[in-house]
């Protein structure tokens, strides 16, 4: 596919490819990512390394959005949630999303070219699986693990930024990401099942079948398990242990919602999740701040 120039009259197109009017992907990308940098900075991270993290993610975050509907233009017609996105109906050619994914993975690479090398490699694994991810579900019934690790991997990111070093602390925090965001994108996934299942698009949401919401609940105690553990390793406070309760009421919530398996309330419980990063992250920063 040949790259086409960015037209000035298309901006508000280009906006809505990126996904501006949507934010909750940012967010969900972000508060790991924070809890990586206070945890890497014993809870005072320079304000330069929260600054490249922060646009870093708002940036990967847009340009994966952009690779994702060029992979799916050809289906997102298809599908209810997806058909009026602008690859969709064709108001953006697909030579101009690869233009502007091209260039967001241009201004993301100033960014991370600011940090020491082993940073900048590790950056080279995370623009590996966003610009893979959307690709998968042709092929594998597991593409929201492929995108747990790509969520995932400003993590090692950080502490690499701030320590030269990724400890197995560090892995542990990947690991309990990556499962929250195979628990929340499984959720995601179960809005499009009836419409995936039509077009052939795999996901974990039709591999898991009736047995679903079981998935999810595992995934989700294990992911507060291990955020428990971390919280005894680091020695935190009541603060964060308040954050991680009511961050396990969001998820058992959750359950509630996705219980018959409606598209909108599927959709309201993976939109939850963004509390649930929130109230983990304020009680570990708070916590290591006391």
């Amino acid at each position: 596919m040949q790259l086409n120039a960015l037209r000035v009259t298309n901006l508000s197109e280009y906006s809505q490819l990126m996904r501006l009017d949507k934010p909750i992907g940012t967010l969900l990308l972000l508060w790991p990512t924070l809890c990586a940098l206070w945890i890497a900075n014993s809870g005072l991270p320079p304000l330069q390394l929260i600054i490249i993290f922060s646009l870093g993610v708002f940036i990967m975050r847009s340009a994966g959005c952009v690779i994702n509907d060029y992979a799916d233009r050809k289906v997102d017609g298809a599908v209810q949630r997806t058909s009026q996105r602008p690859l969709a109906r064709k108001a953006v050619k697909p030579g101009e999303a690869l233009t502007l994914f091209v260039c967001l993975i241009g201004i993301a690479f100033m960014l991370v070219v600011q940090l020491n090398v082993s940073t900048v490699l590790l950056s080279l694994l995370a623009l590996a699986l966003a610009a893979c991810y959307p690709f998968m579900k042709r092929y594998t019934h597991l593409p929201q693990v492929v995108l747990g690790a790509a969520y995932s991997c400003s993590i090692p990111m950080a502490f690499m930024a701030s320590n030269e070093s990724v400890p197995l602390l560090a892995w542990l925090l990947f690991l309990a990401n990556l499962l929250w965001t195979v628990a929340y994108d499984t959720m995601y996934a179960m809005v499009d099942r009836e419409d995936d299942l039509k077009i052939g698009v795999k996901s974990t949401a039709i591999l898991f079948g009736q047995r679903d919401r079981h998935w999810v609940a595992v995934f989700n105690m294990s992911f507060i398990g291990i955020m428990s553990y971390i919280g005894y390793v680091l020695e935190l406070g009541l603060v964060y242990w308040l954050g991680l309760f009511c961050a396990t009421a969001l998820l058992i919530n959750q359950q509630k919602n996705i219980i018959n398996r409606d598209r909108t309330q599927c959709f309201k419980a993976f939109l939850n999740n963004n509390y649930v990063g929130m109230v983990i992250f304020l009680g570990l920063a708070i916590s290591m701040a006391l």
